[in-house]
């Protein structure tokens, strides 16, 4: 189970669960199988369009897979510890285990797995999942794992981020979660009118839209980074102390921005500069804005309008006389 850092727990019995989020797997697999068809159509490409092709599918379907993803994701704050600490309750056997705090946009993951697994007659390799999302209640969950009988270095940390705790960084977490969340559905949004602009090709507000979709992906970074800094109480088990700094989603989030970024300044800059070579790479054809010059509004093409002009414009005097019979 603890593969997936996004999982929840799993018991035997009535109360198992699915071990880990489904949510994150069938969104990559929707985007992999998508890539997947472009890969059937790539050989129908010539030339040079193909590699520009290539990479324009490529890289739209990266950017909205991970602003897509990143919504549901627990490891935007990531910690781990080794200790030596009691396991349950009204208990003094001691256990050594490794812990891990997994904070999310939703909600937040602690692990727990023995080191080695099977210690005091039992398996511990745990991953329980508190919620603190505007339609959940953190407090609740917490209750829900004092009745279950959850471990207690489970319960200690979870407790650090209950309404209650004098830490007071359970409103923070989830106000800076709840409008991160937000401007990266914002983002989602912007990407697919950006990836609508390039395909009519509208090329020039597609790249502010590139550039809108970056500046919202960063705007989420600066409200998870709002909660991040705030001061918290130390997690500690004896000697050893629980400390988090950034994770795989805050990195991958900052790397996908800046790269939107650049590329949205990239195409704004060279529609500006060299508009030529910027329809070669979106594979647009010159000659094609050229031929529709050629048509005026009535809809007949350039060449037969010169022609028809060229006759009206004959002297009459090099004008043959044609007599008709009539039948």
């Amino acid at each position: 189970m603890t593969l997936w850092n996004g999982s929840f727990p799993f018991y035997p019995g009535t109360n198992g669960r699915f071990p880990f989020d489904t949510t994150c797997v069938v969104i990559i697999s929707v985007f992999l199988s998508m890539l997947a068809t472009f890969f059937i159509i790539l050989p129908g490409i010539r030339g040079r369009k193909r590699l520009f092709w290539f990479l324009r599918v490529v890289m739209g379907l990266f950017v909205g897979a991970v602003v897509l993803t990143m919504q549901f994701t627990r490891d935007w704050e990531t910690g781990w510890v080794r200790a030596n600490t009691s396991y349950k309750s009204f208990s003094h056997a001691l256990v050594h285990v490794d812990i891990g705090l997994h904070i999310g946009l939703t909600g937040l993951n602690i692990t727990l797995v023995g080191n080695p697994v099977n210690q005091v007659n039992e398996t511990i390799n745990y991953n329980e999942h508190f919620a603190w999302s505007f339609d959940t209640d953190y407090d609740q969950s917490y209750g829900e794992g004092l009745a279950k009988g959850l471990p207690s270095p489970i319960l200690y940390v979870a407790e650090k981020f209950t309404t209650q705790s004098a830490c007071g960084v359970h409103r923070q977490y989830r106000i800076s979660g709840h409008y991160a969340s937000l401007t990266l559905w914002m983002a989602f949004c912007t990407w697919l009118i950006c990836i609508l602009l390039f395909s009519m090709p509208i090329l020039l507000y597609g790249g502010y839209m590139l550039l809108l979709t970056a500046m919202l992906m960063l705007f989420s970074l600066l409200f998870f980074f709002t909660a991040r800094n705030t001061p918290k109480c130390p997690i500690q088990f004896g000697p050893a102390s629980l400390k988090t700094d950034y994770g795989g989603s805050f990195w991958l989030t900052l790397a996908t921005g800046l790269l939107c970024l650049l590329l949205g300044l990239g195409i704004i800059i060279l529609n500006s500069v060299q508009p030529e070579k910027l329809k070669l790479v979106f594979n647009l054809d010159k000659g094609r804005g050229e031929e529709e010059e050629g048509w005026n509004k009535s809809g007949m093409p350039a060449e037969s309008r010169s022609s028809v002009q060229d006759v009206l414009m004959v002297p009459l005097d090099q004008l043959c006389e044609v007599t008709a019979t009539q039948l």
